[in-house]
């Protein structure tokens, strides 16, 4: 290994001269090489050595990599040989209409092509002059780039939420391939769709789901192959229109009567099998009808029980929030409160994996006799604090703060205070 010039005068333009690694046998005929420096300066050229070492074994790993049977593999091999030469990687066609002086400089870095042009390295030079094609986009591949190219959409989002947010894509996914096949998405046609919409029909009629599941996945496979025909400017026409069915009207979950909640769920010991965060996210339901997921993720910080009125606050602190309606404060009163005082720092268990808390929930409340019916679930203790509040003749205004809905008219003001709330509250409290 040395820095000198090729005759090995003391004068002329330096070269590194090392031994090749046996790793690279099989790319590299040569057992030395001679890698010019470009310059004649002895301190120049030792600032060189290690970067233009590594670029040469940069191209020797682009081409082991280049051997290779897999298209992907190889055309990501031919742009990093590329680069490696100092060049970008651009298709023939691309090539072809290069600069004449452009032109050359690819043909002249290719190795073995000034002594022998009816022998040049057929790896540098497919590398170098466009000959590797690019690999079809998949509806695999699609999703992997999707993740990139909506960066956008998953601003502020917490782990839990981002997870959740992924789910429903890959599922989509998933489902499509396992129907069409993992095609290139400038193959997907019509009658593709078609077959992956009559998939859903089947799946519909049999296993007893609604439109919505169905609908659900062609909207989120439509939003991967969408975004990458848009940010990838590929401009093709896809075939997603008129496939979505008939949206049925939202299956209601019935709320559990006062007397259900009273006597069954608060019953002493009736809830003494459910883990202590479980148990105590649901009795903080009762009588706030916040989502699972909203008090799963409270904090130390909106827990705020020394407050003149104990209350919590729904805000986007670590995560987002399910619209900007949704940030609220909520008064603590009766089993609710008492809940959340044995857990003034949160529910470290479930801030960060909601989905498993009602499926916790739901499935104790079901292998206990628990459920007021078939149709109750976990949601139902949201509608019947809603029941309560409306027959208090609670205003619309203040129900809608409290749930975190939309208003259907303009809203004025700041709303009711926590002590105003509290007020209201009170009587419907268990």
């Amino acid at each position: 290994m040395a820095i000198t010039t090729r005759d090995g005068s003391k004068k002329g333009i330096l070269y590194l001269y090392r031994r090749v690694p046996k790793r690279y046998a099989g790319v590299e005929p040569r057992k030395f090489v001679w890698i010019s420096l470009h310059t004649d300066s002895p301190s120049v050229a030792k600032a060189k050595e290690g970067a233009t070492w590594e670029q040469m074994v940069a191209a020797w790993e682009a081409k082991l990599a280049g051997d290779s049977s897999d298209a992907e593999q190889r055309f990501q091999a031919a742009r990093d040989l590329a680069e490696a030469r100092g060049f970008r990687y651009l298709r023939a066609e691309q090539v072809a209409k290069l600069p004449l002086e452009d032109l050359r400089d690819r043909f002249k870095s290719v190795p073995n092509f000034k002594d022998q042009p009816d022998n040049p390295d057929m790896l540098e030079a497919a590398a170098l002059l466009g000959g590797v094609k690019e690999p079809p986009l998949t509806v695999s591949k699609a999703l992997e780039l999707y993740w990139t190219l909506s960066k956008d959409k998953t601003l502020g989002k917490s782990e839990d939420q981002l997870r959740r947010w992924k789910n429903p894509r890959i599922k989509a996914v998933k489902n499509f391939i396992a129907v069409v096949g993992d095609k290139a998405i400038h193959e997907i046609t019509g009658d593709d769709m078609l077959d992956f919409r009559n998939w859903w029909m089947e799946r519909l009629q049999e296993e007893d789901l609604t439109p919505n599941s169905a609908n659900k996945d062609l909207i989120h496979l439509g939003d991967v192959l969408k975004t990458i025909n848009r940010m990838k400017r590929l401009g093709l026409v896809l075939p997603l229109t008129d496939l979505s069915f008939k949206e049925a009207d939202a299956k209601k979950r019935p709320p559990f009567s006062v007397k259900w909640i009273r006597e069954r769920l608060m019953a002493k010991g009736a809830l003494d099998g459910l883990n202590p965060e479980a148990r105590a996210i649901l009795l903080a339901m009762i009588n706030t009808g916040c989502r699972p997921s909203e008090i799963a993720a409270l904090t130390a910080n909106t827990i705020r029980l020394n407050h003149n009125v104990p209350h919590i606050a729904i805000e986007p602190e670590g995560r987002q929030v399910k619209s900007k309606y949704a940030r609220r404060t909520i008064p603590l009163l009766g089993v609710s409160l008492e809940a959340m005082r044995a857990f003034p720092e949160g529910f470290t268990r479930y801030r960060e994996s909601s989905a498993s808390l009602s499926a916790t929930i739901n499935k104790f409340l079901r292998e206990n006799g628990l459920m007021e019916s078939s149709d109750h679930s976990l949601y139902s203790l949201r509608h019947a604090f809603e029941d309560r509040m409306l027959a208090a003749g609670i205003d619309d205004r203040i129900r809608r703060d409290l749930f975190g809905h939309r208003l259907t008219r303009e809203r004025y003001g700041d709303g009711a205070t926590l002590e105003h709330k509290q007020g209201l509250l009170q009587p419907v409290a268990l």
